[in-house]
């Protein structure tokens, strides 16, 4: 490469790095909210170590979380344990939280800081969509236990807290977690935590970093477009929306085949939703169990079992979707039952709509071919001998009658062969029969 060229790309890279949110001896602030996921865990590896390359003074992460997956969990507790930088989580804004994988989030970081009005704990697993079995749960719970005794040891936290957090499923608040050593610092805005900051030391590889963040330059890292977009795929909600709406679209594509908007739209939405649930790890009995639920309901529209099927997908797709995230490896998230409730409810609604309309189409006059031409009131073009032309439903038709009938008289079709109405003169009395207000 020339010196020409070198020399053009350092330019560029001092006149854009400002804009590029370098962070040599600058504070990082990072967000992280929702479900701590995969996404999350790369995320907050990326940014440490990135936060490390550009020599950070300190890297704040403020955390608003209900918990995530176990995995992901420990992903990132050991990117804090081994982050070569001042690392602070701060629990913000009023009324956040951190619990479950929040709780080892906040204390296998150098120091904690809360908002007011905001709480930490509640870190034991529960099972949901299905009850973990008692051995299961036990195992759980000593690992996580064992987890959390070992960062509070090396971070210098209430060991003993740590443990019920898990066991106990405590929480508490800002200042019970101040009283408790849990928490370091209680700050409602960032310029307060900055100054409350300043001078604090905080010890890495055996060597003691003091902070100097009054007044430093706060630079604020977002997810990409790219991170958000997934992050929110993995969210069980959305990804469980987009599931039964990719169903939804396949099963109108097979019922309408032609367009295929159907099928473009609805594969998408199930490939978006095998990713979140990918994240997520899915229960594939409660998969099973979806789809079964759906093909019961679409039997119920071919059979009419009397409503014997629809009761059994209504069943299946209920507790399909109560299973469908594994509990064992996913303790702390679980899709909202008022959501599936909501899916559930208004998939039957639908499905029983389409049924009553098929009913209902049973007992309707045809419309459409030689029965739906029966009893057609129209008006001669010419007068008719045998054979003539009469004006039915918007068209010209050729029509035979027994009896002779005058150009512009009422006529009603009382059959037809081939392309030839069979029809009859009708008097203005049978005329006004036919017709009502």
């Amino acid at each position: 490469m020339s010196a020409k060229h070198i020399l053009l790309r350092l330019l560029t890279l001092i006149l854009f790095l400002p804009f590029l949110g370098y962070a040599e001896g600058k504070v990082v602030l990072t967000e992280v909210s929702g479900v701590i996921n995969p996404i999350i865990a790369r995320y907050i590896g990326n940014t440490i170590a990135r936060a490390e390359k550009e020599k950070a003074e300190l890297l704040i992460i403020q955390i608003d979380t209900h918990g995530g997956l176990v995995t992901s969990n420990h992903e990132i507790t050991k990117s804090l344990l081994n982050c070569k930088i001042p690392v602070v989580t701060y629990i913000f804004p009023k009324g956040a939280r951190a619990a479950s994988a929040g709780v080892f989030i906040c204390l296998a970081s150098d120091i904690v800081a809360m908002a007011s009005s905001t709480h930490i704990g509640a870190a034991h697993p529960v099972g949901l969509g299905q009850e973990i079995g008692k051995d299961i749960s036990k195992k759980i719970t000593n690992d996580l236990a064992a987890e959390i005794k070992g960062i509070a040891k090396e971070k210098g936290k209430n060991i003993e807290w740590a443990e019920k957090a898990v066991r106990e499923s405590v929480s508490i608040t800002e200042e019970e977690a101040i009283n408790l050593k849990i928490a370091d610092i209680i700050a409602n805005d960032l310029d307060e935590l900055l100054e409350k900051l300043e001078g604090r030391v905080v010890k890495k590889d055996d060597k003691e970093i003091v902070l100097n963040t009054k007044g430093k330059e706060v630079v604020k890292w977002k997810m990409s477009f790219r991170e958000g977009f997934l992050h929110a795929l993995a969210e069980p909600n959305i990804a469980y929306v987009f599931l039964m709406l990719g169903i939804y679209g396949l099963i109108y594509e097979f019922s309408s085949p032609g367009i295929g908007l159907g099928a473009v739209m609805g594969s998408i939405c199930l490939i978006l939703a095998f990713f979140g649930l990918s994240n997520l790890s899915i229960n594939l009995a409660g998969l099973f169990l979806i789809i079964l639920g759906f093909i019961l309901l679409i039997a119920e529209i071919k059979a009419q079992s009397h409503g014997i099927l629809t009761i059994g997908g209504a069943v299946a797709l209920t507790l399909g979707s109560f299973m469908l995230i594994d509990s064992s490896s996913a303790p702390a998230v679980a899709i909202s039952k008022s959501v599936i409730l909501s899916v559930v409810i208004t998939t039957i609604a639908i499905f029983f709509l389409l049924i009553s309309l098929g009913i209902f189409s049973q007992f309707r006059k045809v419309k459409t071919g030689k029965e739906g031409m029966i009893g057609e009131i129209g008006i001669t073009k010419a007068p008719i001998k045998d054979k003539g032309l009469v004006f039915v439903d918007g068209e010209i038709w050729q029509a035979r009658c027994n009896s002779e009938i005058e150009e512009g008289e009422r006529v009603e079709v009382v059959g037809m062969e081939g392309l030839v109405l069979s029809v009859r003169k009708i008097t203005d009395e049978t005329f006004n029969s036919h017709t009502s207000l």
